[in-house]
C-alpha cells in the first residue's frame, strides 16, 4: 500500500525504477539489482501496511461530544459568574454576620479548583482540535484563541490568588482583597471573549 509512504518517497522509488529498467538486458547484474530493490520495495509497502499502530488511529481522534460539552457547559458558568459577579464572589457569615469578598469562585469556574470542575485541564480537549478537518484559517484564529485563553486563567489565577490572601498581607486589607478580586474580572472577562472564539472555529453554539 503506498499509503504508508510520503509523496516524495513514492516519487523517489519511482525514479530509482525507471532509471533503472532503462538499462540494457544484456547488462545482467543491473536487472538482477533491479529486481532485488523492486521486491524488496513491495515488500516495505506491504509489510507497514500491517506495522501501523492500531492506536495511532485512536491517538489522532478529535474531541468527542462530551469533550465539546465540557467546553459548552464552562462557558455557560463563566459567563454567570460574570452576570453575577458580586453575588458569586460575597460570602457572608451565618444569622446576618459580616460579609466579605471572596475570589475563589473565580478559580472554581475557571476549572481550576477540582477535577469535576467541566473547564479541567481543558487544554487536553483544545490539544485534539489539530486532529479535526478544519479549514487552515480557522485552525489558525483556533490557535491564536487557546493563547488568549492560557493567558488569561493564569493571569485571573494569580490575582484570584492574591485578593484571597490580599487582607493578611503587609499593607494589605479590604481595598487591597477588592482591587485584585478587580483584576481577576477583567481576565475572566478575557478568558470568556478566547473562548467564545474557540467556539465558533469549532461551529459550536452557547
Amino acid at each position: 500500500s503506498t499509503a504508508a509512504f510520503s509523496a516524495s518517497e513514492i516519487r523517489t522509488n519511482r525514479n530509482v525504477l525507471t532509471s533503472r529498467s532503462m538499462a540494457t538486458e544484456s547488462d545482467e547484474p543491473s536487472v538482477s539489482i533491479e529486481r532485488r530493490d523492486f521486491f524488496g520495495i513491495t515488500a516495505a509497502a506491504a509489510a507497514s501496511t500491517f506495522l501501523i499502530p492500531a492506536q495511532a488511529a485512536n491517538a489522532a481522534a478529535g474531541p468527542s461530544a462530551e469533550d465539546l460539552q465540557r467546553i459548552r457547559t464552562g462557558y455557560s458558568g463563566i459567563t454567570y459568574l460574570l452576570e453575577n459577579f458580586e453575588k458569586e464572589t460575597t460570602v457572608c457569615r451565618e444569622n446576618g454576620g459580616e460579609c466579605k469578598r471572596d475570589a475563589e469562585p473565580v478559580r472554581r469556574y475557571m476549572g481550576l479548583r477540582s477535577t469535576t470542575d467541566p473547564l479541567f485541564q481543558i487544554e487536553k480537549v483544545f490539544a485534539k482540535v489539530k486532529n479535526m478537518d478544519l479549514d487552515i484559517d480557522k485552525l489558525e484564529s483556533f490557535f491564536e484563541a487557546t493563547e488568549e485563553w492560557n493567558t488569561a486563567v493564569n493571569m485571573s489565577n494569580s490575582m484570584a490568588f492574591i485578593s484571597q490572601f490580599g487582607e493578611y498581607n503587609p499593607g494589605g486589607g479590604k481595598d487591597e482583597v477588592l482591587k485584585y478580586l478587580n483584576e481577576s474580572k477583567k481576565q475572566v472577562e478575557l478568558a470568556e471573549g478566547a473562548l467564545k472564539k474557540i467556539m465558533d472555529c469549532l461551529d459550536m453554539k452557547p
